[in-house]
C-alpha cells in the first residue's frame, strides 16, 4: 500500500509511476495523508506507564501527553500544565490547562494527574517508570487546575521527569482496568488508538481537536518489521514512509534511489552489556567483570559493523550528559590482560556463561551481541548465546529472568547522569542487576543535590566506583541511523521519539 495517497488520478498515476521501476510514490497533500513507520520490534504494550522501551513509546506518545514536554532542541516546554513553579526545596505546583480532553471525552484536570503519577507510584502497579519519580512524597489536587507535589528530598530533576509521565483518564482506566486500557487506551494526544494487530501494525487516527491544533497527518501506522532488508525493501517500493536502524552498510544503497533520504542523529542512547553481579558465580567477582571489558574490542565493533555510526564510552551514558567524568577513559582493548585478570579471580580456562540479545531492536544488534561473543570466547569465555524476540527479552529483564550478560540499550530524556546511572544501577530498581551500598549512598546524595557543582562531584565519584567495578560494559553510544521518503518533512530528535505531529508531507 502507499503510506502517502491521493484519490482517483493521482492514486492511478503513482501505481502506473512505479510499473515503470521507480521506487517511491508520488508526493501527496498533507490533508487525509498516512506516515507509516517501520519500527523493529513490535510495541510490548499500549499502556504508557508499562514500558520504557523506545518503540513502545514512539507509539503511545503519540497518543498521550505529559505535564510538560520537550521541543525538538530538548527544551522543556508546558503542555498539559501551563505553568510550573517551585515553591520551596520540597514542594512544586503546576497548573493544568482548561478545555483539555481525553479522547474519550473525560475532562484532564488536576484529578487526572494526580491520578497518573500516583497510578506509576503504586508499588503494586510495577511501572518500570516508578525510579524516575520515586522521590515524590505526595500529590494533591487542590482544585481542578492547581497540581501540588512534594518530595521527600530536594529532586531538582522533577519537571524533566514528569515530561515522561504520560496522563490517563481516570474514569475510563478504573472501568476497563489495566489489561482492557493496554488493549484499547484513550490519552489527550494528537492521535487516537485506532486498532492494534499484534506483530503486523498498530494504527492511530488523528484528533482533529488536540488543544495544540489538529495534525497535519490524518492517520499513522506503526509497523514492526524485524529484518532490516526487508524494512530497507518496504521503503523502495512506497509501503512505508520512515524505517529506524538503517545499516551503516545500507546508507549508500538507500541514498542512490530517488526520492529517499537518510537522516542521522547522535543519540541519547548507549548500548552495553548488563551483568548479573548478585547471583554468585564468576560475574560476582569485579576482577572477572573488569575481565570482559579489555577482553571486548569496542572500536573493532564501531568501526566494522557500525562503520563509525558509534561513539566509544567509558562509562554508562553519552560522553555530552550532565555529571559525566571526561577524565575516564575506555577500557583498552587487552585480551592478556583480560587472561590475567581472569587467572588471578581463579578461572585460568575461562567459564560457560548465558548471554541473551534482542533481535531488531538496536542497530545492529544480534551482529553487534555475535561480534562480543566471539571476542569473549577468544579469552576463553564461552557465551551459551540465544537470540529472543523482543517481547521476550524485555519481560526477561523487567522479571529479573534473564541471562546473566545480556545485551542492552538504555536513553534518558533528562540528559543527566541521573537518567542513566540510578535506573540500571541503584540497588532494588527495575533495571537494575548489581548491588552496592556505597555506590547507592553517592547516587541517591547526588540525586537530591540542588547545587549543580556539588551533584557533579558526587556523580564523577559513582562513576569511578561503576568504572573499577564494571557492573556494565559500557560499548558505544549510538548514532541513529533514518531512511525516509523525501516528501517526508521530519528531522530525528536526539532522544529517539517519533512524533507524527511534528510531521508533514510536501
Amino acid at each position: 500500500m502507499y503510506a502517502f495517497f491521493c484519490r482517483s488520478t493521482r492514486l492511478f498515476a503513482a501505481a502506473l509511476v512505479l510499473l515503470l521501476s521507480v521506487l517511491v510514490p508520488a508526493a501527496a497533500n498533507a490533508a487525509g495523508a498516512t506516515v507509516t513507520v517501520a519500527q523493529g520490534v513490535d510495541t510490548s504494550t499500549l499502556d504508557p506507564h508499562l514500558s520504557n522501551d523506545t518503540p513502545t513509546t514512539n507509539i503511545v506518545d503519540n497518543i498521550f501527553d505529559s505535564l510538560l514536554r520537550r521541543d525538538n532542541n530538548m527544551q522543556l516546554q508546558p503542555a498539559l500544565a501551563a505553568e510550573y513553579r517551585q515553591i520551596d526545596p520540597l514542594t512544586w505546583e503546576f497548573t493544568c490547562r482548561e478545555d483539555v480532553f481525553f479522547h474519550n471525552g473525560e475532562p484532564f484536570d488536576a484529578n487526572a494527574a494526580k491520578f497518573s503519577i500516583e497510578r506509576v507510584l503504586d508499588p503494586a502497579f510495577k511501572s518500570p517508570q516508578a525510579s524516575r519519580i520515586q522521590a515524590i512524597k505526595t500529590v494533591e489536587a487542590i482544585d481542578a487546575r492547581t497540581l501540588r507535589i512534594t518530595t521527600e528530598l530536594p529532586y531538582p530533576l522533577l519537571p524533566a521527569q514528569l515530561a515522561t509521565i504520560a496522563m490517563v483518564p481516570p474514569d475510563y482506566l478504573r472501568r476497563l482496568g489495566s489489561r482492557g486500557f493496554a488493549q484499547a487506551p484513550v490519552g489527550t494526544g494528537p492521535f487516537k488508538f485506532k486498532e492494534w494487530q499484534k506483530d503486523e501494525q498498530v494504527v492511530l487516527e488523528a484528533n482533529p481537536s488536540y488543544y495544540r491544533g489538529a495534525p497535519q497527518i490524518a492517520r499513522a501506522i506503526f509497523r514492526p518489521i524485524p529484518e532490516t532488508a526487508t524494512r530497507i525493501a518496504e521503503l523502495k517500493t512506497g509501503a512505508v514512509d520512515l524505517v529506524v536502524n538503517v545499516p551503516p552498510h545500507q546508507v549508500k544503497s538507500v541514498e542512490a534511489v530517488q526520492g529517499l533520504t537518510v537522516r542521522t542523529a547522535p543519540s541519547g542512547r548507549i548500548v552495553f552489556l548488563i551483568l548479573t553481579t548478585t547471583e554468585g558465580g564468576p560475574l560476582a567477582d569485579p576482577r572477572v567483570r573488569r575481565a570482559l571489558n579489555y577482553a571486548i574490542d569496542k572500536k573493532a565493533i564501531i568501526d566494522a559493523l557500525l562503520e563509525g555510526y558509534g561513539k566509544e564510552l567509558s562509562i554508562p551514558m553519552p560522553a555530552d550528559t550532565f555529571g559525566v567524568d571526561q577524565a575516564l577513559k575506555p577500557y583498552p582493548y587487552n585480551p592478556q590482560k583480560a587472561k590475567q585478570l581472569l587467572a588471578e579471580a581463579g578461572y585460568p580456562n575461562g567459564f560457560p556463561i548465558a548471554f541473551e540479545s534482542p533481535s531488531g531492536r538496536y542497530l545492529m544488534d544480534k551482529d553487534v551481541a555475535q561480534a562480543v561473543q566471539g571476542f569473549l570466547q577468544a579469552v576463553g569465555v564461552t557465551p551459551e548465546f540465544e537470540i529472543l524476540e523482543w517481547g521476550v527479552f524485555v519481560n526477561k529483564l523487567y522479571q529479573h529472568s534473564g541471562a546473566l550478560i545480556m545485551l542492552l540499550g538504555w536513553g534518558s530524556s533528562t540528559f543527566d547522569a541521573d537518567g542513566y546511572l540510578y535506573g540500571l544501577l541503584r540497588t532494588g530498581q527495575l533495571s537494575a542487576y548489581h548491588s552496592d551500598p556505597s555506590l547507592d549512598q553517592l547516587l541517591d546524595a547526588a540525586r537530591t543535590e540542588t547545587d549543580a557543582v556539588k551533584r557533579e562531584a558526587l556523580y564523577k565519584k559513582a562513576q569511578k566506583k561503576i568504572y573499577d567495578d564494571s557492573p556494565i560494559i559500557p560499548l558505544y553510544q549510538q548514532i541513529d541511523i533514518y531512511a525516509a521518503s523525501e516528501h517526508l518533512v521530519w528531522q530525528p530528535r536526539a532522544d529517539e521519539r517519533i512524533l507524527i505531529y511534528e510531521m508533514g508531507v510536501k
